[in-house]
């Protein structure tokens, strides 16, 4: 597991950044007629995230690199740098041969101008498009970040814009406050716009027929090792006291800290453990017990043999604007460890894995159920857990998704298609409105 570099372009650097648009600057390739191109099956795929590539491996890594399968992915990243003038650099990504990661280096004494980071970053990509062959010609675009929409879209020659809507990144801390009018442009321009929760889907269906909902997969074969008797513990984790409640992934404004301290006080024969980078929140400020446990960033190769450790796994947010839409991936990935989870009351994990997950709705009762599952782990929840994995797998998931994109090309270019309400409903819709 790691962190995204401190320069990196995310939604929450782009604060200072206006949002009036750009004339054109820049001419567009030309559209190509559509009895030319390259079947949508195989089409390559532009991706605009706010996280990096080689960062934390959370959803836009799991779909695109399983995308990657069929479509050629540029995965674009953009950092604040301290260089003259804007520069680029490319590399493959590791275990991922049809992925190439592409690096927008742009001058820190540049930031604040809007209008040029924009043109800047628009004029990076068509220079590398220039140079890669036409491997990246009439693409898909793909958006984890909003805010890259004045900047690419309709000046790419693309076919479909696809917006993959992962977290309610306007209610972030230091999310910029033109976040949100970008991401109504983008919602007006996409194709297709996937959501990562059925709150984020509802909100958004007003301004796009196309919407659905598609939450969390998981990589069952992955976190199943956890149940492998020949997998050994990580040795980090092994070496605390007592039984051990855990959580991974990024500590930041999500996470009640306050409920951790209790935790703690009331559980002291045991250990808690948090493995992950933090990020938008002071390090020296985060709660101190001898028995709270702050392991910092690892890989996710290790998330295996981590919670192969932990007697049970914890949920522990914070009830605010920053959790009030999220779908937590570690949900599924805990349940295909098969350890019984502990979770505090948001809508997307309540409503999503209510029988899976023990749902505390206060402090207290939060430390009820942990104890109770360091003592009489519930089977029946960890059975509907391994059942829910095993059916919402990241493969599944994303075949559908790209069905979708295809279909979404299909559009664009005029070819008849089914009609929202004549689609069927997304498979991972199907399953967890029955959980």
């Amino acid at each position: 597991m790691s962190a995204p570099p401190p320069a990196f372009l995310s939604s929450a650097a782009l604060a200072r950044l206006p949002t009036s648009p750009l004339s054109q600057l820049l001419t567009p390739p030309r559209p190509v007629p559509a009895s030319d191109l390259p079947p949508a099956e195989t089409a390559p795929i532009v991706a605009f995230c706010h996280l990096p590539w080689d960062g934390v491996w959370q959803r836009p890594q799991q779909l695109l690199s399983r995308l990657a399968a069929r479509h050629p992915v540029l995965f674009v990243e953009c950092y604040c740098a301290d260089v003259e003038q804007a520069t680029l650099r490319s590399h493959g990504a590791p275990g991922h041969p049809n992925v190439t990661v592409l690096q927008m280096l742009l001058p820190q004494a540049r930031w604040a101008d809007g209008d040029f980071i924009d043109a800047e970053r628009r004029r990076l990509l068509q220079t590398f498009r220039r140079g890669d062959l036409g491997k990246f010609n009439d693409p898909v675009l793909w958006f984890n970040d909003p805010m890259a929409v004045i900047a690419f879209a309709g000046h790419c020659g693309e076919r479909a814009i696809v917006y993959d809507c992962m977290d309610e990144l306007a209610q972030f801390a230091g999310a910029p406050p033109q976040l949100r009018d970008r991401e109504r442009e983008l919602l007006l321009k996409a194709d297709v716009v996937f959501c990562g929760g059925r709150k984020m889907r509802d909100k958004r269906k007003p301004y796009n027929a196309h919407c659905y909902f598609y939450g969390t997969g998981v990589d069952s074969e992955h976190f199943g090792q956890a149940r492998s008797e020949s997998l050994a513990v990580d040795p980090a984790v092994a070496a605390l006291p007592g039984k051990v409640l855990g959580y991974f992934g990024v500590i930041d404004e999500r996470i009640d800290y306050e409920l951790l301290a209790r935790l703690a006080d009331a559980l002291s024969r045991c250990s808690i453990a948090l493995v992950g980078p933090t990020a938008k929140v002071d390090a020296a400020a985060l709660p101190q017990r001898k028995n709270l446990h702050w392991l910092g960033r690892r890989d996710y190769a290790d998330l295996p043999a981590i919670t192969k450790g932990f007697s049970v796994c914890l949920m522990p947010f914070a009830r605010n604007a920053a959790t009030e839409f999220i779908n937590p991936t570690k949900a599924l990935e805990y349940m295909a460890t098969g350890r019984p989870i502990v979770a505090t009351a948001i809508d997307e994990v309540r409503t999503n894995f209510g029988n899976v997950c023990r749902i505390a709705r206060s402090v207290g009762e939060f430390i009820a159920f942990c104890s109770d599952e360091l003592e009489r782990p519930s089977r029946l929840r960890v059975r509907r857990g391994l059942q829910l994995a095993a059916q919402n797998t990241w493969e599944a998931i994303t075949a559908e998704m790209d069905a979708l994109l295809v279909a979404a090309c299909a559009r664009r270019a005029g070819v008849k298609t089914l009609s929202p309400a004549a689609a069927p409903a997304p498979l991972a819709a199907r399953r967890l409105s029955h959980v």
